[in-house]
């Protein structure tokens, strides 16, 4: 049990120190670490960033930076989508799933050092061209159709990959949300938690209804989550935003070449 707790402890200071996408590491850390097979993993998985993610969006609420009818669009969009990765999960061959994760993780990396030294003059420039923008006076999204899609579109990927692979999602929702729409940094990252938090707990019932949830590992490793997810976020303020996501694109290359090779 102490493993476990460590594992999660672990994870939550990821999450803590990188954001929203940092909980994509939570199913590689079950792997490794205690030997379950990813769709064993990824309910444990999702328990743990669930939890994790509800504590720092009920910071957000409380912070008023959550643009929570967004959240419910993307939420209920992903939940009605989450099923379907759970039934594709207990389908697809355990080495297929650990390829298919490596190459997330990948991405995942990519994404976060192509973001490095981004201008943000033209992202200003670019903000009116976005579908979602925010009302100058409510600061509430101007909802259009365009947003509509663009939100529903995301929310139901990120549905499909929680059930897949027990990840929050957030990896997929903090760059469409950055695309997207015209929020700050600080609103983006609190609106994708409350996101995952609502699609994770979703998938956790999901697999506790079909008997696939292990409650021996999920407990522990999610209380260790939910308290490194605090002591990530107060060592956060200390450190580089852009040496962290150095860092945390290197971990995942390294665990996705780990995935590969353990599939192998």
């Amino acid at each position: 049990m102490l493993l476990t707790v460590a594992l999660g402890l672990l994870v939550g200071i990821i999450m803590g120190l990188t954001g929203a996408g940092g909980g994509i590491l939570a199913v590689p850390m079950l792997v490794f670490g205690l030997h379950l097979t990813v769709s064993q993993a990824g309910p444990v998985g999702l328990l743990a960033v669930g939890t994790a993610a509800a504590v720092g969006a009920i910071v957000g609420l409380r912070a008023k930076i959550v643009r929570y009818r967004a959240a419910m669009l993307i939420a209920v969009s992903g939940i009605v989508l989450t099923p379907l990765g759970v039934w594709l999960a207990h389908r697809l061959d355990t080495k297929v799933l650990s390829i298919i994760f490596a190459g997330v993780l990948v991405w995942v990396a990519y994404n976060s050092l192509k973001g490095l030294g981004q201008n943000s003059s033209r992202v200003d420039v670019e903000n009116t061209q976005r579908p979602c923008i925010r009302s100058t006076e409510s600061g509430r999204f101007i909802w259009t159709s365009k947003c509509a899609r663009a939100l529903v579109l995301f929310g139901g990927i990120a549905g499909v990959l929680s059930g897949l692979l027990g990840v929050g999602g957030g990896f997929v929702m903090v760059p469409a949300l950055q695309r997207y729409t015209d929020l700050e940094a600080r609103s983006v990252v609190a609106t994708t938690l409350a996101v995952i938090a609502l699609i994770s707990l979703a998938g956790v019932a999901t697999s506790v209804s079909a008997g696939k949830f292990n409650l021996g590992v999920g407990l522990p490793f999610t209380g260790g989550a939910v308290l490194g997810m605090g002591m990530g976020t107060l060592l956060s303020s200390r450190l580089a935003p852009s040496h962290l996501r150095v860092a945390f694109a290197f971990v995942c290359l390294a665990v996705a070449m780990g995935m590969v090779a353990k599939s192998i």
